[in-house]
């Protein structure tokens, strides 16, 4: 079973012949090159399909031209576009507020800066034009999830930006647009309702195309990976909420986890004056290999979101592990020079409860962590010397995403929140490339 992975290409970690010799991820940190992680036993089990995938019809054709199976194929069945559980509810309502950020943050940029502002950046009326144009898209996008979500849905709320001239707006635009656009990819798969992620996915290819734009804008290679990656809802919660100042009273609250927050202190930058907006720059990798990365980590307890409404959680250890998240893979390469100090944090039990206070003991489902107020912390870990199904194919490179860990657990795509409990701070976004 191992075998029939490596070829799948999911452990593609090296340019080696073998791609699973890798140093060790408890020997040697600083020359660590990344693992996938513990394989659990007897995980898949051995017969995990019985399908024979010989290539010939196994059922008759369900009607002319249609081969049997697939999910909600039977053409009598007309679909139902609602949220079919929890589940599918706070998702959807997870992706409205990226959807009213996003409206928020084009329209911001467009009104805050002028004409010269934008020309000096090297954007022109077309190019504003576009932004614009993507604002629209916008108002379509927060319509749809609306209709789906019903009359209770979140609404529009008060931002806050961390840019100050128009390349910082455009470099901001295109990592929102990143976890936006990956937090779907995340969930997609798994809602109940499959007639609602029909609709989501037909929105999110749009998202995509606006990333794939602003890093045009930002003088940066359009698309440097083979895959997209996908990331768990309380990873783009993360992300998203400290930028989110405050909703109207009736907001709903989401029960997504936000974890402390992840710093890359000498994070790559895209913006550079030799590399303006242009469809394309053939433009080295801004990361490499083994490249010594910085971290500053929070620690539990801090206020965030709409409101202050949102307490950052971890039910983690201490961390041990650097995972980047990339294309098809989590890759793990181990902590070291951790260190602790500065910052002590409450334990910021009340206002998360208080989101929820008008529900009865126990009904969240998960008991609220964090345990002692701590301290803020420091660690350094190498980037991983790792490629996927060819050489030219960097696993990570574009914008990822990187998290602190206590424990090299190994997911995949499709089971990627399974990393959600060992995770101690993060996701920061990574400028790979």
């Amino acid at each position: 079973m191992l075998l029939s992975l490596l070829f799948a290409g999911l452990f593609a970690l090296s340019v080696h012949s073998m791609p699973q010799i890798a140093v060790s991820t408890t020997e040697v940190p600083t020359s660590a090159t990344g693992t996938p992680g513990e394989i659990p036993s007897g995980n898949p089990p051995e017969e995990f399909n019985t399908y024979p995938n010989t290539g010939n019809l196994t059922q008759p054709l369900a009607m002319p031209y249609f081969p049997a199976g697939g999910n909600g194929t039977n053409v009598t069945d007309i679909p139902v576009y609602q949220a079919m559980s929890d589940f599918d509810w706070f998702s959807l309502a997870l992706v409205l507020y990226q959807e009213w950020i996003e409206l928020d943050l084009f329209d911001f940029g467009l009104n805050n800066f002028t004409t010269k502002d934008f020309d000096d950046a090297g954007l022109t009326d077309d190019d504003r034009s576009l932004i614009a144009f993507m604002a629209d898209q916008e108002v379509g996008h927060a319509k749809m999830i609306s209709n789906i979500l019903g009359p209770n849905h979140p609404p529009r709320c008060t931002y806050q930006y961390p840019f100050t001239n128009v390349t910082e707006f455009v470099s901001f635009c295109q990592k929102l647009t990143r976890w936006g656009e990956a937090g779907v990819y995340g969930f997609l798969p798994h809602l109940d309702s499959r007639a609602a992620a029909q609709l989501l996915l037909q929105s999110i290819t749009t998202e995509a195309r606006q990333q794939m734009i602003f890093r045009q804008f930002e003088g940066l290679f359009p698309m440097p990976e083979f895959f997209q990656v996908g990331i768990p809802q309380s990873f783009a919660w993360t992300l998203l909420a400290p930028h989110i100042k405050s909703c109207p009273p009736g907001a709903p609250p989401l029960p997504w986890q936000n974890f402390p927050a992840l710093t890359v202190t000498n994070n790559p930058s895209g913006i550079d004056p030799l590399y303006g907006p242009a469809i394309t720059h053939n433009r080295t990798q801004l990361s490499c290999p083994g490249m010594e990365v910085q971290f500053l980590f929070e620690a539990p307890g801090k206020a965030v979101g709409p409101n202050d409404s949102y307490v950052t959680q971890s039910t983690a250890g201490d961390p041990l592990f650097a995972a980047w998240i990339s294309q098809l893979n989590v890759t793990y390469t181990p902590l070291y020079n951790v260190s602790y100090g500065g910052g002590v944090a409450g334990n910021g039990r009340t206002p998360y409860r208080d989101a929820f206070d008008d529900l009865e003991d126990g009904q969240l489902g998960f008991q609220l962590a964090g345990g002692p107020p701590g301290l803020n912390g420091t660690a350094m870990a190498r980037q991983p010397d790792a490629t996927l199904y060819d050489v030219n194919n960097p696993l990570n490179n574009g914008t990822i995403f990187v998290a602190l860990t206590d424990t090299d657990l190994y997911v995949t795509p499709y089971n990627i929140s399974a990393i959600l409990p060992h995770v101690r701070a993060g996701p920061a976004i990574y400028q790979a490339g």
